[in-house]
């Protein structure tokens, strides 16, 4: 089974300014080295990326169990074949047959138990994740290194092009988690790599084959929040739609500490003007009101706020605006295609008790007003 990278698969983790787009070659998964391999040329990239979050989207069980990750009620370290995630927001269990575990088995009536089947990190308790299904592992295409989707599973009666031959793995792949090799491409001989060298791909289109939802120009919601992985969907709709991630964004390291361009770079002015006020003097920074939690991973901290960042940056300062449309199932967007934070989102979390009117009253105008009186 070959991996046709085809000229759209972009990358995640490599350094400023210079994303690589392999090239459309077919490629099998023993042609990975994986990414100690990069390490004696790269350590620091190679260090910065180790404590991302990209190592650990799919990582075997075997490993994952040196890990501080709890287990499902009713299951061994001996049952899992892979761990999803368990890195900051959440984790999910992939049991030895392949399939995503979607119920628990009660410790002392063996009875089994549709749901809890999901740990958040934050809260240290367990959700439901489509609770009692039969769901097979099929998301390897962002959470692995060099996926093949097995794309007639329903049919060929064949395990080969299955993960380590579980049924449930629709695919297979050369590593777990985005490796180098996932970003960069598979490593063919020092020659090339010191010589022609990669395709280099600086768009934010590259980074937006896992940071997305769907279809891009919409912005997926639900219950009250922004849905997770939509990076790629809300920058778009946003005023930074002509930036390219890497514009702020060193990708090879861990997203808070990723920021190589800070607010005031391009927006001297304006940060000019906020020094002044006495929310500057408080400690708050642009991204508390510009980029508030209003997307949801695991799970909500407040009633406006999630846990992961948006990326829409405008905010509507008007005491009647809408973040959502009125079913609530995506972000309202205009005639052109743009997205806002309501005062909700970027002002509620701080000022919880205030009413409307006062919100909208100090927020309007907020940095042409010196002080922000």
């Amino acid at each position: 089974m070959t991996r046709l990278r085809g000229p759209s698969i972009g990358a995640l983790m490599v350094a400023v300014g210079a994303i690589v787009l392999a090239s459309a070659v077919p490629t099998l998964a023993q042609d990975y080295k994986g990414s100690e391999f990069c390490f004696d040329c790269h350590p620091s990239n190679f260090n910065d990326w180790k404590v991302s979050g990209h190592p650990y989207k799919l990582m075997r069980g075997e490993e994952a169990k040196n890990r501080p990750i709890p287990l499902p009620e009713g299951y061994r370290w001996d049952d899992i074949s892979y761990v999803i995630g368990g890195y900051k927001w959440k984790s999910r269990y992939v049991d030895a047959d392949g399939y995503i575990i979607t119920s628990i088995i009660d410790e002392e009536t063996n009875e089994v138990i549709p749901g809890m089947n999901q740990y958040n990190n934050f809260t240290g308790g367990w959700v439901d994740y489509h609770p009692g299904e039969m769901k097979p592992y099929d998301c390897g295409r962002c959470h692995t290194t060099g996926w093949v989707a097995d794309e007639d599973w329903e049919t060929d009666a064949d395990l080969s092009d299955n993960q380590d031959g579980l049924p449930g793995i629709h695919g297979t792949f050369a590593f777990g988690g985005v490796q180098c090799e996932e970003c960069h491409g598979p490593f063919v001989d020092f020659g090339t790599h010191f010589g022609v060298g990669p395709v280099v791909d600086t768009s934010a289109a590259a980074c937006g084959e896992c940071h997305i939802r769907g279809n891009p120009l919409a912005i997926p919601a639900s219950g009250g929040f922004i849905r997770h992985h939509e990076q790629y969907n809300e920058q778009l709709a946003s005023p930074h739609k002509v930036l390219d991630c890497v514009s702020c964004h060193n990708p090879h390291k861990k997203g808070e500490f990723s920021i190589v361009k800070s607010c005031e770079t391009c927006h001297d002015s304006v940060a000019d003007s906020y020094a002044a006020t006495p929310m500057e003097a408080v400690g708050v920074e642009c991204e508390d009101c510009h980029m508030p939690f209003a997307s949801k991973s695991a799970a909500a901290l407040g009633p406006y706020k999630g846990d992961v960042r948006t990326h829409l940056f405008r905010i509507n300062t008007d005491e009647d605006g809408e973040l959502f449309t009125a079913d609530g199932k995506f972000v309202a967007l205009d005639d052109e295609g743009q997205g806002a934070l309501n005062l909700d989102f970027a002002c509620r979390s701080c000022h919880p008790d205030k009413a409307q009117n006062w919100l909208a009253g100090k927020a309007k105008n907020f940095h042409q007003r010196r002080g922000g009186a």
